[in-house]
């Protein structure tokens, strides 16, 4: 599959437009003032522009550079996950499954189609973790995973798209989806974007309400000791915010909730502790190539590395690939 990501420029005057209208209505009005804020928002766009350039790099330099402490984990074992998780997925792989039948087997949770489910066995968490943790204090170079995340790591940068996050998504996550989602790709999952964010006490302590550049979002808690954190869901991004109740979701260590990219979530404030949480944005090209999920525009594409945005170009003349507003 060849992938593109959205022209950096597709959005860029029309956020400058959204940008002035803003800043004049919290006081930015002076010339100097609003050129810094052009300022910054040319080296954001610069900086995307180059994302994939420079990720190969770092991913070149870890490859080179790095040594694993436990190699194991880049490589996806049925060992390493829950058994309850791999009868849910036989029971999806199964002819005579359902979503009711599914739902079943799945914890609901108080927001509208968030479902958790016992994901990864606890000593495979805490090999994880330790692998995360030596990368971390290694000297290889390293991505934020977004720019909401300032402390995190990009699997795919450290290698583990081939053989975990791939298979994970294919051969286990697309069954459930199917069932679940099949209202917004999830039976057409094809591409994803995975990493690791970290909240401690002295780096992130939370994360601010927002939707997922994907189709479907897997969230699972790996550890370590933490308190308070609970994610938050209102509702579909929409939804105003004014018309919207949101309900709190507690992190369970080992445990996975998967919801829908578009609703609207948060993290609360950790209040001790340190927590790490797998997060897999998983696309479909077939519904973010008639419309970008983040900008809700057609698609404007270049050409891109890996999994890119998770868009696909058919020899059509048609347009599709990602976003600026990633």
């Amino acid at each position: 599959m060849v992938t593109w990501q959205l022209c950096e420029l597709t959005g860029v005057y029309c956020l400058l437009i959204v940008t002035a209208q803003l800043l004049k209505k919290l006081g930015c009005v002076r010339d100097e003032q609003f050129e810094g804020v052009l300022n910054k928002i040319s080296q954001e766009v610069d900086r995307r522009k180059h994302l994939g350039v420079t990720s190969a790099q770092r991913a070149a330099a870890i490859k080179d550079i790095y040594r694993p402490l436990h190699p194991h984990v880049y490589h996806l074992q049925e060992s390493y996950l829950a058994s309850e998780f791999k009868q849910i997925v036989e029971y999806c792989q199964s002819d005579s499954a359902t979503e009711e039948g599914l739902l079943g087997l799945l914890e609901e949770q108080v927001a509208p189609r968030v479902y958790r489910f016992p994901l990864f066995d606890k000593s495979f968490c805490e090999d994880l973790m330790e692998e995360l943790k030596h990368f971390e204090q290694s000297a290889a170079p390293k991505g934020r995973p977004n720019t909401m995340n300032q402390y995190g790591i990009l699997l795919n940068e450290l290698g583990f798209d081939e053989h975990f996050i791939t298979p994970l998504r294919e051969q286990y996550l697309l069954p459930l989806t199917s069932l679940l989602y099949p209202d917004c790709g999830g039976c057409c999952l094809d591409s994803h974007k995975a990493f690791v964010v970290k909240y401690d006490m002295n780096e992130d302590l939370d994360l601010s309400y927002h939707y997922d550049n994907a189709e479907v979002t897997l969230n699972v808690s790996l550890g370590k000791e933490f308190t308070e954190g609970n994610l938050y869901f209102g509702d579909m991004r929409q939804v105003p915010v004014s018309e919207t109740e949101c309900s709190e979701v507690e992190h369970r260590v080992t445990e996975g909730l998967l919801h829908r990219g578009q609703h609207m979530h948060g993290a609360l404030p950790i209040s001790s502790g340190q927590r790490w949480n797998l997060i897999i944005w998983m696309r479909a090209s077939q519904e973010r190539n008639k419309q970008c999920p983040m900008c809700n525009r057609t698609p404007t594409l270049v050409e891109a590395e890996g999994f890119a945005d998770g868009f696909t170009k058919h020899s059509d003349p048609p347009q599709n690939i990602s976003c600026a507003l990633t």
